[in-house]
Order: C-alpha cells, then structure tokens, then sequence
C-alpha cells in the first residue's frame, strides 16, 4: 500500500512538475501539509476526551455495569469462551467504545482481548480460534451509534450539518453487524458438521 501511495505521490508530483506548474504542486503540497497538522490537532482532542470519558467510565463502574448487561449478547457470539473469564470484560469494552464511535479508545481493549484470547486458544499450532475469528469480524463491522470521527471531519471540513451522518452511520453499521453475526454463527455451524 504504501509503494502505491509513494507512486502516486511521485507520479502526480512530477506530471505537476513537467507540466509547468510547479507552484500550484508547492502550494498544494504546503496547504496540504497546513490542513493535514490541523486535522490531526483537532482528532487529537477529539480522542483526548472520549478516551477520558472511557476511563472516567471504566473508574466509575459503568463500563463494568454495561458488561453485565452485554453477558447474555457475549455468551450467544462466544459460546467457548469460560464464564467470568476476563476476555469477556475486554470485549465488552471493545464493543462499548465501538459503539460510542470511539475506534481509538476501542483499540487497547481489542488487543487486550486478542492476548486474553490467545490464552484460551485450543489451537496451539498459530491458528486463530472460532472466538478470536469472531470478534475480529464483529470489531471490522463495528456497530455505532455515534460516528464520532466522522463527525469530527465533517466538522473540521466545515459542514453546515455534522451530525447528519449518525443516521445513515447507525443504518449501515447495523447492517455490517448483522450480516457480521449471521456469517459467524454460519460458519461456527459448518465447523461444527465437520
């Protein structure tokens, strides 16, 4: 991927270049650079505080609260996983800040889940297990209620209406995860006829 952007890169810059418009390719490289630190700063506070807001929620007990609530939703995804084991308190995490539309705050707890996973794997030989397949499909099609980052871009870009997106966002997010779940429960039954 990165040989394709670097290719890109090169190929617009030096069509730029040899087309005589060297100052239009400088101009946009520097105002792109300008746009790209600002973006950056302002996801940077977006982050700061939701990521705040989970560990207020983590200190607090909700998200503890929230991960009793979400028991029978976990053992119906991960039937193998042991009651009470602590992959099932990351998941939970996982999926609360997933659904907050928080992937960065989201991140730490799904690797914390892979590892804990990875303890209770059956298969030794490098393989991932059914739970570890499952939560990594369900993580991707992440459901949201609130696309947080897409809001902050939409905001930065200067949309007039930035929270116009949480309604197609849910209505798509919705989809993913359903058809995430289907996929997952279908194939956990095709494994289990072989």
């Amino acid at each position: 991927m990165n040989f394709i952007w670097a290719f890109m890169l090169l190929l617009g810059t030096g069509y730029g270049l040899l087309t005589g418009r060297s100052a239009q390719v400088t101009e946009a490289l520097l105002d792109g650079a300008a746009d790209g630190i600002a973006l950056c700063l302002t996801m940077l506070g977006v982050m700061a505080l939701w990521t705040g807001m989970m560990e207020i929620g983590e200190r607090s007990g909700l998200v503890r609260r929230i991960t009793r609530r979400l028991q029978p939703v976990l053992r119906f995804l991960f039937p193998g996983i042991p009651a009470g084991h602590p992959s099932l308190d990351y998941i939970a995490t996982n999926f609360v800040a997933n659904f907050l539309g928080l992937g960065w705050a989201s991140t730490p707890a799904g690797l914390a889940a892979m590892g804990s996973l990875a303890e209770i794997n059956p298969e030794r030989d490098g393989r991932a297990s059914r739970e570890m397949c499952t939560f990594l499909i369900l993580n991707i099609s992440s459901l949201q209620l609130l696309p947080m980052t897409m809001i902050a871009y939409r905001q930065q870009y200067g949309s007039v209406r930035p929270t116009a997106i949480v309604g197609p966002a849910i209505l798509a997010t919705a989809a993913s995860t359903a058809a995430a779940v289907v996929f997952c429960k279908w194939m956990d039954r095709r494994q289990r006829r072989l």
